[in-house]
């Protein structure tokens, strides 16, 4: 397997971009426009479904996107008619008669990592579901910042169908996102959920039509993309946060958060432009 690095070679607006040092991964398109990393999960004939080559060109994609300030938002979603149905199977099971692989292993190299990636990229990460979102398909969507579904998507937590256990950060965020019993009856259950139900339930925050599914995501990032990157990103540092703290501690995180906003640029050209009666023009910085 190729090493992934997290360094894009030369990247002009609207170009297809690849990783230098590197054959092209087909497993993942990346495009870089108006300030939005894009990135397409691109394995259609086995609906996006991950191999190890896929999730280490996502991790080394998303690790590009925390260090390159000309990228402000990342948005990801999925080429044809699905947006990942989640692990491929191909990889996690016995290879000529020998032992069953440690499905643990495939977790910890390759899930967890981009799970970690999306919650500490301190930009926003919208993700745009074109169709069927599958096990750690569907848990990947739910850790992005703000998810849009077409309306024909669906999701659906199918570990159980294999005697598995959720995983991508399913048994942290769904619970959080719609309560215990709910989330229970989405893991023991196993029932596909359409895109409709799923922003019923807040899982995801919009759900419109599949022609302008990524239209509607790529205007909204290019928007964030003109923003306060950093205050999103300290806004984002305090909501992961929220999840283990108590109000008191909560409070603190506020606070540090709030001191480190007002050290930045982008601050000061905020106040700057109020007082001036004019538009803001934010670096993310």
């Amino acid at each position: 397997m190729p090493v992934f690095r997290a360094r894009l070679a030369s990247c002009q607006r609207g170009a297809v971009c690849y990783f230098s040092g590197m054959s092209a991964p087909t497993s993942l398109l990346i495009e870089q426009v108006d300030g939005v990393l894009l990135l397409t999960l691109n394995r259609p004939d086995v609906l996006n479904s991950f191999n190890r080559e896929m999730s280490a060109a996502l991790k080394a994609a998303l690790d590009h996107a925390a260090s390159d300030p000309t990228v402000r938002a990342v948005v990801l979603t999925g080429a044809g008619r699905g947006f990942c149905a989640g692990q491929d199977l191909a990889e996690a099971l016995p290879k000529d008669g020998g032992p069953m692989p440690n499905i643990g292993d495939i977790v910890v190299e390759c899930y967890n990592p981009i799970i970690r990636a999306i919650r500490t990229l301190e930009k926003p990460v919208l993700c745009a579901v074109n169709g069927i979102a599958a096990g750690a398909g569907a848990n990947l969507a739910f850790a992005c910042d703000l998810t849009w579904a077409a309306e024909e998507s669906s999701f659906v937590e199918s570990f159980a169908k294999l005697g598995l256990i959720p995983d991508t950060s399913g048994t942290f965020f769904v619970p959080r996102l719609v309560g215990h019993q709910r989330a229970t009856g989405m893991f023991f259950l196993a029932e596909k959920m359409a895109a409709a139900k799923a922003k019923e339930w807040g899982l995801i925050w919009d759900v419109v039509p599949k022609v302008d599914l990524l239209d509607t995501v790529m205007t909204v990032a290019k928007q964030l993309a003109t923003q306060a990157t950093r205050g999103f990103g300290l806004t984002k540092r305090a909501l992961n946060a929220s999840a283990a703290n108590g109000l008191d501690a909560q409070l603190d995180v506020e606070a540090a958060c709030m001191t480190e906003a007002g050290k930045t640029a982008d601050y000061v050209e905020g106040v700057t432009a109020f007082l001036e009666k004019r538009a803001p023009v934010y670096r993310g910085a």
